[in-house]
């Protein structure tokens, strides 16, 4: 069997052309494995931290379509041929990271696998709850309904190609197990909680409550609107997005838009409200964690990854169903209760990026130790730069 230091190593991500969740963590996986490259459909610096410049990242075909960079949703049908081609006969181990694609690509029948699970593709599996609020007309359901059911069969099919499964939350592995019949372990990921810890011992209730988040519309934030609408409560939005306008024509007098703010900004801002606001079903919610590492208690919709870090009456408290109402009776209940901010920080804590780098790391290092003694075939180019993409020493 191979020495781990070795062993050929490969990162796989859907797109590179906006930035997210799933983009940070990948900057974290880089972190991590800063020799590996990453392969991913498409690439647009200008859309993405300028830290991914400094990284040796390699696109498919698509990368050559017009207009594909900055709206790639039309292009939905060709994202399984594009992974497909994609080259990694040279890797003994290859990480894809997925909420749609990149578990589908080939490697070599001795080459391990791993996928970091963020959801299986939510387009495909729950079409109606992922355009609920979107608009999309009758005529054009019709003609995606054919193409969703093609691309479930296809989304169970490739994820046979995958040696292990890890998910973000419990949520995502309930979903594996149903969709592939796979099992799946848990691995959180990284929330950089370290930057709040310094704000909790001079901050206050500021009597306001705050919700952070791109503003489009599955982000249900009309919820928080409506509930602190109803309770003449004062709210803060963080954030930008195509739901801006709709937004603000429902918003009361107490309600304040904020657009983007610097990270400092935003940090005192939530170490000062009363509480953050988490109200649409997300796969895990690192807004939430940021939240709780600055002492603040989060009310969340009870759904999703919030299960998994939301502790009722400790660190917050759910709402049960996705009205105002419900919103707005426990928005109440909250602001008369006292918290223990450094409690709901430590809490917190169990979610930092040092917790993600240690189980991430030795996940690999398990999958490493198992890939079978077998000459790597080179990649068609036939070229790499010494040790660029070799598990790192330490990892086994």
């Amino acid at each position: 069997m191979k020495n781990a230091d070795t062993m050929r190593f490969a990162i796989v991500h859907d797109y590179l052309n906006q930035m997210g969740g799933a983009e940070r963590v990948l900057m974290v996986l880089h972190d991590l494995f800063p020799g590996a490259p990453i392969f991913t459909s498409i690439y647009e610096p200008s859309l993405v931290d300028p830290a991914f410049r400094t990284m040796d990242i390699r696109t498919s075909f698509m990368q050559r379509l017009p207009l594909v960079h900055r709206h790639h949703q039309p292009f939905l049908p060709v994202f399984p041929f594009a992974f497909e081609s994609l080259d990694l006969s040279g890797y003994d181990v290859v990480l894809s990271m997925s909420s749609a694609w990149s578990k589908a690509v080939r490697t070599r029948p001795d080459a391990i696998h791993l996928n970091y699970c963020l959801t299986p593709m939510r387009f495909a599996w729950a079409f109606d709850d992922y355009v609920r609020d979107e608009p999309v007309s009758q005529w054009q359901r019709a003609i995606l309904a054919p193409v969703l059911s093609w691309l479930r069969h296809w989304d169970v099919t490739t994820s046979s190609r995958v040696d292990e499964f890890s998910a973000i939350s419990r949520v995502v592995q309930q979903r594996i197990h149903k969709y592939y019949r796979r099992d799946a372990s848990i691995i959180y990921p990284p929330v950089d909680t370290t930057p709040f810890a310094p704000l909790r011992a001079t901050a206050r209730d500021g009597g306001y409550y705050v919700v952070a988040s791109r503003l489009i519309p599955y982000k249900r934030i009309d919820l928080a609107i409506a509930a602190c609408n109803q309770l003449r409560m004062p709210l803060k939005i963080l954030g930008e997005g195509r739901d801006r306008a709709r937004l603000e024509a429902l918003a009361g007098p107490t309600i304040e838009f904020l657009g983007w703010v610097s990270e400092p900004e935003k940090r005192s801002i939530i170490a000062n409200s009363t509480a953050f606001i988490f109200p649409a079903e997300e796969d895990f919610g690192i807004a939430p964690v940021e939240a709780m590492a600055a002492g603040r208690p989060v009310i969340a919709f009870g759904a999703g990854g919030a299960l998994d870090t939301v502790i009722p009456g400790k660190t917050g408290a759910f709402f049960g169903e996705a009205t105002p109402d419900a919103l707005a009776s426990v928005l109440s209940d909250v602001s008369t209760q006292s918290w223990d901010g450094d409690a709901i920080a430590s809490h917190a804590a169990r979610f930092d990026t040092e917790a993600f780098k240690t189980q991430m790391r030795a996940w690999v290092a398990r999958a490493s130790g198992r890939a079978k003694d077998s000459a790597p075939v080179r990649r068609g180019d036939g070229w790499h730069p010494p040790n660029a993409d070799r598990i790192p020493n330490g990892v086994s």
